[in-house]
């Protein structure tokens, strides 16, 4: 029987995708593991591998397409022996199967139907994911799907993973529990509808500029956290005179190597260390409870054309300055390229957001959930100061902006944190000691 190719989540929060490129075409032999197609997720380009060996009997979806949700059809397979005319068979079968005879009961309410093909789902609710010949076998060999490790991409079940199974009885479906009364949320205000703001502008000439995935799920996680995430604001000003000097000598004595450290990388260093110095700051809010991270993993938004990535560096508080400044650059490298993969761009607890260099003295960020904090870093300026000694000098200062989560961190805490990375940033050599 064909089996049905379906639109993959290539990523925890995917809804839908755009179709980019069909490496094959229409009547081509694939393995399991040959790239089929390239698919677009709001934030980058990946390939999608076939799970099954077979033939391509039929593409429904073509190559460019915007919006294709995820589990919608987007080509049949054919297995050995099978034609298009079994893709046809199979159309008019399910077309032809007669519709079942209601039972004669009291009138109900409508209920949504059931979407063809569910995938199956755990007894812990948990969904799984397996390909559509894997799900026959399983249910031809009386085999529990949930208790099969699945070796596919992604860990999803494939053919030779059930053929390699033992038999197991399926485990019968749990009691559906009563469900409690939801209650009923505000509905979020609404802004003015497309149609609406378009009148207002009819007489005026303008371009209209089309939303990708990128500008779709930016609006929406932002919009959200300034809805959801209760903000408040810590501010600071840091002296650089110190960071700036140390960080010459260093990079001179780093310059037969090729390396050279930026401002940027210390900052990274410094939050990374103040995580670890105030470990209540290194959390995320998890709905219902806090989550408290022991590494430091650190989150830099990286702006590109269309919006924005913010990368994650892992461990930062037990990397060199010089490895942080590597990591840095070839992940901002290919976020600009859209190359990375999920897991190079989530996570994390805290994101810093450096608009300095483009000369920004300062600026409140927004948090991106589920981190608890970020930290806006506008430019070192030179200024008039007073000294330790009352005297009037000059110093490299330097505003930043720590946007707090009150749900997770407090405003005490907050300021423990800030200072943590103030002290840190001002003495620049016992952060690396």
């Amino acid at each position: 029987m064909p089996i049905n190719i379906l639109m993959p989540a290539l990523s925890p929060t995917m809804e839908e995708g755009t179709l980019a490129k069909w490496v094959v075409k229409e009547g081509d032999t694939v393995s399991s593991g040959d790239v089929i197609a390239e698919i677009e997720t709001d934030k980058a380009t990946m390939e999608f591998e076939a799970v099954d060996e077979g033939t391509i009997g039929k593409i429904v979806v073509a190559e460019g397409t915007e919006g294709v949700k995820v589990n919608d059809l987007i080509a049949v397979l054919l297995e050995e022996g099978e034609s298009t005319d079994d893709i046809d068979a199979a159309s008019d079968e399910k077309a032809a199967a007669p519709a079942p005879t209601p039972a004669a009961e009291e009138p109900k309410a409508a209920e949504p139907a059931p979407s063809a093909n569910p995938a199956p789902v755990a007894q812990s609710g948990e969904r799984i994911f397996a390909t559509p010949l894997a799900r026959r076998i399983a249910a031809d060999k009386g085999l529990d799907l949930s208790g099969i490790s699945g070796s596919g991409p992604h860990g999803r079940i494939i053919k030779a993973d059930v053929e390699n199974a033992t038999a197991a009885p399926k485990a019968a479906p749990a009691a559906k529990p009563a469900e409690a009364p939801a209650a009923k949320a505000a509905a979020p205000a609404q802004g003015m509808s497309a149609e609406t703001v378009a009148k207002m502008y009819a007489d005026r000439d303008y371009e209209e500029v089309k939303l990708d995935g990128m500008r779709k799920t930016i609006a929406s996680r932002l919009t959200e956290a300034k809805q959801t995430v209760p903000h408040f604001y810590l501010r600071r000003d840091i002296h650089l005179d110190a960071l700036m000097k140390f960080r010459s000598q260093l990079n001179k004595g780093l310059e037969a190597k090729g390396v050279k450290l930026s401002v940027n990388d210390f900052i990274i260093k410094a939050c990374a260390n103040a995580l670890q110095e105030v470990p209540d700051c290194n959390a995320v809010w998890a709905g219902d409870r806090v989550l408290k991270l022991k590494p430091s993993d650190v989150a830099v938004a990286v702006a590109i054309e269309g919006g924005l990535f913010t990368p994650v560096l892992r461990d930062a508080d037990t990397k060199t300055l010089s490895a942080l400044s590597a990591e840095m650059k070839d992940l901002a490298g290919r976020a600009r390229d859209r190359k990375l993969a999920p897991h190079e761009y989530q996570g994390g607890t805290f994101a810093i957001s450096n608009l300095g260099m483009m000369g920004v003295e300062n600026f409140d960020a927004v948090i991106n959930p589920p981190h608890a904090s970020i930290l806006a870093v506008g430019a070192g300026v030179k200024k008039p100061i007073v000294g330790k000694d009352g005297e009037l000098t000059t110093a490299i200062v330097m505003s930043v902006t720590l946007s707090v989560d009150h749900r997770v961190i407090d405003g005490a805490l907050g300021a423990q944190f800030l200072a943590a990375i103030k002290a840190n940033l001002e003495d620049p050599i016992a952060m690396l000691a």
